[in-house]
């Protein structure tokens, strides 16, 4: 008997899904109705983005698992309506072009490059950049994304630290957990990177008080969630100069109003929530795989902790 999936996503996810999905399915030769209109008890499985107009799981009866396109997931799930597994969005595409943009917005920071790009103004400047063994770079967050960053930042010969909620173990990065151990994850943070998941626990987590913890002229990269910083207390830090310069790619509000400081302060590089996004070949890989998975009675890829929010 065939699988019916169900495409719960806006249309213009349908038109960049639709293919993409079939050819994963062939793949792994799972015979899958793949529709964006069924009828609820007629659902196997749904293929899920949180902005979809489907808030309502209820009807669903059989339905095995929502697999969600997305890698965040704070928007769903508190959603009392859903009883069945939540899969998260673990995409190998999403997680390279993530270690790409952290990377070179790390060097940039590093090698000083907006100084001899933007700041010259025919002025011959000089200075060399430490090397990167003597930069501490800190990276907050060590889940998929966060782990595959340190690791590559780690590769380059930067000293690397990284800190998680609960502990965790890296080879090659010194990792940190729990209150204590990100007092001290923030104060040998030369470089910050944010890649945490939104929860209760991670919203303003740089707050006015840890932002004062970080070296004194310290850089913050941000391609996690925009919650995770307090806004004010960064533009505090950076008129102070306690923060020398954060790059951001996420924001309370996206896209960032033109009226937020943070277009017009000089100690700000806006990106339009660019760092990474979900591949659909290699995301449609993942959907095929979860849903083989549960077909099989083998357990699903990437399951969400609904209680811890991610």
């Amino acid at each position: 008997m065939p699988i019916n999936a169900l495409f719960a996503a806006p249309a213009a996810n349908w038109q960049t899904y639709e293919q993409t999905l079939r050819d994963a399915f062939e793949e792994l030769s799972l015979d899958v109705n793949l529709s964006c209109e069924f009828a609820p008890e007629a659902v196997d499985y749904i293929v899920y983005a949180p902005s979809s107009p489907l808030q309502d799981f209820t009807p669903y009866s059989r339905a095995k698992a929502v697999l969600s396109l997305w890698a965040g997931v704070e928007k769903i799930t508190g959603n009392p309506t859903l009883k069945i597994p939540l899969a998260r969005m673990v995409d190998p595409g999403m997680t390279m072009g993530m270690i790409e943009w952290v990377c070179g917005h790390v060097l940039r920071h590093h090698l000083g490059m907006d100084r001899h790009i933007l700041g010259q103004d025919g002025e011959w400047l000089s200075g060399y950049p430490p090397l990167a063994s003597d930069r501490r770079v800190t990276v907050l967050g060590l889940g998929e994304l966060g782990g595959a960053v340190a690791r590559a930042l780690a590769q380059f010969g930067f000293a690397v630290t990284g800190w998680s909620r609960s502990a965790k173990e890296l080879p090659g990065i010194d990792t940190l957990h729990g209150d204590t151990g990100l007092t001290e994850a923030l104060r040998r943070a030369d470089i910050l990177v944010l890649l945490l998941p939104l929860t209760a626990a991670t919203e303003n987590l740089l707050s006015a008080d840890r932002l004062a913890q970080m070296p004194k002229g310290a850089f913050i990269v941000n391609p996690g969630r925009g919650p995770l910083i307090d806004d004010d207390a960064l533009l505090a830090a950076l008129d102070s100069g306690q923060i020398a310069h954060a790059t951001l790619d996420v924001f309370r509000v996206e896209p960032l109003p033109r009226q937020h400081p943070f277009w017009a302060h000089p100690g700000v590089t806006v990106t339009p929530h660019i760092a990474s996004e979900t591949r659909a070949k290699t995301a449609s890989r993942v959907i095929a795989e979860n849903i083989r998975r549960g077909e099989a009675g083998e357990a699903f890829l990437h399951l969400v902790d609904r209680a811890a929010g991610y």
